[in-house]
């Protein structure tokens, strides 16, 4: 496996307690997103490294930079139609690129001027934004948020025929980590090495609505 680990309890000990962040696995060059997929769609993305086959571009595909996030959505693997679990390595400037694009899902008052202007950003946007509160390993809900970008149209397009570094599928790994994901296993549990994603661009702080730690 291409992904870094490293022991759950070790990293919430780094991780901010609570407000909006980015938490995700990067280098300088590149930042892993996770997707859960049927095994057609996911195998297929996984062997021909593209996404194809039963693989939509017409409708909205959403990204997860979380691997927690990821594992709560998906019930670490388990969920009819999210089996396969992928880590999409993308390039930084494509998702700092789909940052920019972002449009909350839901009215916010402080980056939005009226209701109305957002409601007419949304119905531009290609690419949607949620806070959504981040879970521990067992399901717990957290006071930290985690962050998923819905992508569409070009955007999507973009994502799947050029902005993708390498895909690899990390169900096995998913498997043999849901075996420590109650209270009294956390010691044994790994996952994805992940920090919060710096941004540093201004325009991009406020479109997203991230807090500095």
């Amino acid at each position: 496996m291409n992904i870094q680990t490293e022991p759950y309890l070790q990293q919430v000990k780094r991780w901010p307690a609570s407000g909006r962040h980015i938490l995700a696995q990067f280098d300088a060059d590149t930042v892993v997103v996770y997707q859960a997929y049927r095994p057609a769609i996911g195998r297929f993305a996984a062997q021909e490294q593209r996404f194809g086959g039963d693989f939509s571009l017409n409708r909205m595909s959403w990204i997860k930079p979380n691997f927690l996030w990821m594992m709560y959505r998906s019930g670490w693997g388990t969920k009819e139609g999210q089996e396969t679990t992928l880590a999409v390595r993308l390039r930084r400037e494509a998702f700092d690129e789909i940052l920019k694009r972002a449009v909350h899902s839901s009215h916010v008052p402080e980056i939005y001027a009226s209701p109305e202007d957002w409601e007419a950003r949304l119905a531009e946007s290609q690419v949607r934004l949620q806070w959504d509160p981040d879970h521990d390993p067992r399901g717990g809900k957290q006071d930290r948020r985690a962050i998923q970008l819905g992508l569409a149209g070009d955007v999507l397009r973009r994502y799947a025929d050029d902005w993708i570094m390498s895909i690899e599928d990390i169900s096995g790994f998913v498997a043999e980590q849901r075996a420590h994901t109650q209270p009294h296993a956390f010691a044994n549990l790994v996952t994805p090495r992940e920090a919060v994603y710096p941004i540093n661009t201004p325009e991009i702080v406020k479109i997203i609505g991230i807090d500095r730690e």
